[in-house]
């Protein structure tokens, strides 16, 4: 399975008064990463139900769980990848990584739910969609 990684700086004003990162700021990274993602699949840029009809979605659930902090300011690695999708939902499933070690600073998901943009109710992924982003999808991988 795939995954999508970005490098993020960590800034002074991102540090709570402990010096570490604030938990809310750990979203922002997650939020950035997603985009990031997104635009790498061909899937920024404004709304359009013609080219893009899986562009309409919400987010459900955010998720976390903070391992250790980030002390001070410096960089940090953020990954994504899909853990499912659903009929009308997804999960990404991320963690946010020092540079150097694999040992997590958080964990956790987001849960989008893909919306018809008249109705704003829930509609299926189209399968071009689940498609494209088989290779980020940790619910295909093949068990041994």
């Amino acid at each position: 399975m795939r995954f999508h990684e970005v490098i993020h700086s960590v800034y002074f004003d991102d540090l709570d008064a402990f010096q570490i990162l604030h938990n809310a700021r750990y979203l922002l990274l997650i939020e950035r990463t997603i985009g990031s993602f997104w635009r790498k699949m061909g899937w920024g840029g404004p709304l359009s139900s013609r080219h893009n009809p899986d562009q309409y979605h919400l987010v459900r659930l955010n998720h976390f769980e903070y391992h250790r902090p980030v002390h001070d300011v410096e960089e940090v690695r953020v990954r994504v990848w899909v853990e499912r999708i659903g009929t009308t939902s997804m999960t990404f499933g991320f963690r946010i990584l020092p540079i150097d070690e694999d040992l997590d600073y958080a964990t956790g998901h987001r849960v989008l739910v893909r919306i018809d943009p008249s109705s704003r109710r829930p509609a299926p992924w189209s399968e071009q969609f689940r498609t494209k982003l088989a290779p980020y999808r940790a619910d295909l991988e093949k068990t041994p």
